[in-house]
């Protein structure tokens, strides 16, 4: 943990984060004192870093049966978009970071993916399935303009005819067009825009450095004209401060041209849940009570209930009425069908291997 933070708990211009909470993994805790004799302002900017980690494989694997996939790439730990309520802050204490500020400040930029992907796809055990990427960052966080890993990730499945779903909130994607194009035209890739608000005084302070709700419509839009199948992610829906908006997030993306829409409730895990009610306190003290008590209701009394079925959904009441606004809602707005659903997975080719692309 950086000692210049330390624990100061503090809203920040441009970050989620209000502090950085202890690393749960390490033996030793650091704690900020006041003696009197010194008194130092909070940081207020906080400049990103970036440290290079050499891959040792390219595919996370998982077996929940909460998601559409079973395999995903990762080309950056942490994520500069700084969205608060992010379930993957918990996982930059693997790396003996905090899941507060440097989950949006130190990042980890994976080197090396293409060769370890290119190696993995070439297994002769393999068998293709859609891939997702990413499943746990953003692979259009701000440092991919500088890196350019998702483009030649892409670059490479496009070159192994391999489907692939993404998930981003930012307009950088756009920059790609050119590979998407080319993976839709064999039925290889869909695009999930994810939504959580058209308000964007709240958008400020939720999701940071993300781009504009303006912004996303019109990712949707342009993908939508290219004829890229696309589809929202109305994630996280946050009882009491965004739920509110459900009907109109859809109808807002499906006049910008998504097809197909899913959702996803708040998920508070591990240290998320104590950096979420620290940023409510800062931000909606007003509503911190309220958004706390429907987020309890909708997980058995608890901030969050990991059991597989229910940790993406809840439960309860106000979680019920939720799934039937949603059903309802995208129904009626033609956004029911699965935007994973029917990927080419039958011409696949395996790749080369790295010494034989010059023989």
């Amino acid at each position: 943990m950086h000692p210049k933070r330390l624990d100061i708990h503090h809203a920040r211009k441009g970050r989620g984060a209000t502090y950085d909470p202890h690393n749960r993994f390490s033996p030793t805790q650091s704690e900020a004192v006041d003696d009197g004799w010194w008194q130092e302002a909070p940081v207020e900017r906080i400049v990103t870093e970036v440290t290079d980690e050499p891959a040792k494989s390219a595919l996370s694997w998982n077996h929940s049966p909460d998601l559409p996939f079973d395999r995903s790439l990762n080309p950056y730990r942490g994520c500069e978009h700084g969205c608060i309520y992010c379930y993957a802050r918990p996982s930059h204490a693997y790396w003996d970071m905090s899941p507060g500020l440097d989950f949006e400040t130190r990042l980890i930029a994976r080197t090396g993916m293409v060769d370890r992907l290119r190696e993995e796809l070439g297994k002769p055990g393999y068998v293709c399935r859609p891939i997702n990427l990413s499943g746990n960052t953003d692979c259009y966080q701000p440092i991919e303009a500088e890196r350019r890993t998702t483009r030649s990730l892409l670059e490479l499945l496009l070159e192994c005819r391999h489907p692939v779903t993404l998930v981003t909130k930012s307009a950088l994607i756009l920059r790609d067009l050119d590979l998407l194009s080319a993976m839709a035209e064999h039925n290889l890739v869909r695009v999930f825009v994810s939504l959580t608000s058209l308000d964007t005084e709240l958008k400020r302070t939720l999701e940071p450095r993300t781009a504009s709700p303006q912004a996303r419509l019109n990712v949707i839009k342009e993908l939508n004209t290219a004829a890229i199948p696309v589809g929202t992610l109305i994630s996280p829906i946050v009882p009491g401060l965004t739920d509110h908006e459900l009907e109109d997030l859809l109808e807002a993306a499906s006049r910008a041209g998504a097809r197909s829409a899913t959702w996803m409730l708040l998920r508070l895990p591990h240290e998320v849940a104590p950096l979420f009610e620290d940023w409510l306190t800062h931000h909606y003290p007003q509503r911190a009570a309220k958004v706390m008590s429907l987020i309890r209701q909708c997980h058995g009394g608890e901030t969050y209930d990991s059991r597989f079925g229910h940790r993406m959904r809840g439960q309860g009441v106000f979680a019920d009425l939720l799934a039937q606004r949603f059903i309802k809602a995208s129904r009626r707005l033609g956004l029911h069908e699965r935007v994973d659903s029917g990927l080419n997975t039958q011409a696949f080719i395996p790749p080369r291997a790295q010494g034989e692309l010059f023989s």
